[in-house]
């Protein structure tokens, strides 16, 4: 089974998202091989990608970062979208956390990066914002060797 993880910013404005998901669908839907998917299923890029990668018909594997994790969520519709994706998924993961901390969601990137094939990473370049960013889990994929395809934008800026 060939294995696609995630990592990505939960913020991607309005003029990046078309080509957000157009370099997703490439990279996920129409491969001739069994798929599977993993994603935090963390609002913006990981919970597109988990929703894409359901269409594409890979398998999802959800990646917990902690016991807490539901309590991140800011809002009703963004918390009820985490759990339709998580109760789809076909397996989960659960990582030893009790609380969600940079040092979790930093683990629960490594472990993606650490069970895939190839990152797809929808990253503007910069540095992490915070352990555990995107930009941290892209130096730890490629310092693994893992190949990453960066999937952004050119010219547009984060918010």
């Amino acid at each position: 089974m060939y294995r696609i993880g995630v990592t990505g910013h939960r913020s991607i404005p309005a003029e990046a998202e078309a080509h957000v998901l157009a370099g997703m669908r490439s990279a996920l839907c129409g491969l001739d091989r069994a798929t599977q998917a993993l994603s935090s299923l963390a609002v913006g890029a990981d919970q597109l990608f988990a929703d894409l990668a359901l269409t594409c018909g890979a398998e999802l594997t959800a990646v917990i970062p902690s016991g807490d994790y539901e309590a991140c969520f800011d809002n009703a519709a963004d918390l009820a979208r985490y759990r339709t994706l998580k109760a789809r998924a076909a397996r989960e993961v659960r990582l030893g956390f009790p609380h969600s901390t940079d040092e979790a969601y930093y683990a629960a990137g490594a472990y993606i990066a650490d069970h895939c094939d190839r990152l797809l990473a929808v990253w503007d370049g910069l540095p992490a914002r915070g352990l555990g960013g995107t930009g941290d889990i892209v130096t730890y994929a490629r310092a693994l060797g893992r190949p990453v395809t960066v999937i952004w934008r050119d010219g547009v800026l984060r918010g």
